[in-house]
């Protein structure tokens, strides 16, 4: 009884959660005047409008040069923070001095800073250096994603024995080999874990590519924004398509690597 109760809890706030995506879904498939008058009537005869509203949004926001911009900022954004903040913990937890504390402590620090109290500041000194493009905000994607990654590959690194690497020593590997061949395959499971939480963050993060590159390189959450006409006028039935469209690949990139992401954890949560 007391199973069949916590399935049932767990069953309806699962639902509640796909609630959304479900009525955008069956949505993205009716003509723009049912939509807002009957928002939970599923399609029929007279509301289906097919895959018109997927050409029509497509072509509205461009759809398919925001999605380049979005896989490349995504894909390099989280290469980068997967492969230098492993290497940043990895010398933290090793070198094991007063300074690299001072270093673990700033990085899990910025953890806690909101986004809102420095991004005036950053969108200005991103201008001044030149990194309001998709190029330099993969840099700045790396600082803002560090802090969380960096805590997370400390707390495994710890459970990892340095007798191992001490082998890698003696057999003759530099510091550099000894990270790639020997520490590096070993922390595969938080490595997925970093790349899976951050990969949905940049790849649905609105506010910094609207403050940063703007129009010249629309990602797909600011181009979304654009169905939007005079007078606040929004073609519902293009925005759900698009919508679908977006929430699409990282769906389906969730599920493929949701299994990592609790192993990673809690490996990534051990004390040394």
């Amino acid at each position: 009884m007391k199973k069949t109760i916590i399935y049932s809890v767990l069953t309806v706030t699962a639902l509640g959660f796909a609630a959304p995506i479900i009525i955008i879904a069956y949505n993205s498939f009716k003509g723009r005047l049912y939509i807002t008058d009957e928002l939970f009537a599923l399609p029929n005869d007279t509301s289906f409008a097919g895959l018109s509203n997927y050409i029509g949004g497509i072509e509205a926001v461009g759809f398919w040069s925001a999605l380049k911009y979005s896989l490349f900022i995504t894909v390099m954004s989280v290469a980068v923070i997967v492969l230098f903040t492993s290497m940043s913990a990895w010398y933290i937890v090793r070198a094991g001095s007063r300074s690299t504390k001072l270093i673990y402590y700033a990085f899990a620090f910025s953890i806690i800073v909101p986004f809102q109290m420095v991004m005036y500041p950053l969108s200005k000194t991103a201008n001044v250096l030149n990194l309001d493009n998709p190029l330099g905000i993969v840099i700045i994607y790396l600082g803002f994603g560090a802090g969380l990654s960096v805590f997370l590959y400390c707390g495994f690194i710890r459970s990892i024995p340095y007798e191992i690497e001490e082998a890698a020593y003696i057999d003759g590997c530099s510091p550099i080999q000894t990270y790639f061949r020997v520490v590096f395959p070993v922390l595969r499971p938080t490595a997925v874990t970093v790349a899976i939480l951050n990969t949905m963050w940049i790849w649905n993060d609105y506010l910094l590519p609207y403050l940063l590159i703007g129009n010249e390189y629309k990602t797909i959450p600011v181009a979304v924004q654009y169905l939007k006409g005079g007078y606040g006028s929004i073609d519902y039935g293009y925005m759900m398509a698009v919508l679908v469209l977006a929430v699409i690949p990282i769906i389906v990139f969730y599920l493929t690597c949701q299994k990592y992401i609790v192993k990673g954890v809690i490996a990534g949560a051990v004390k040394g």
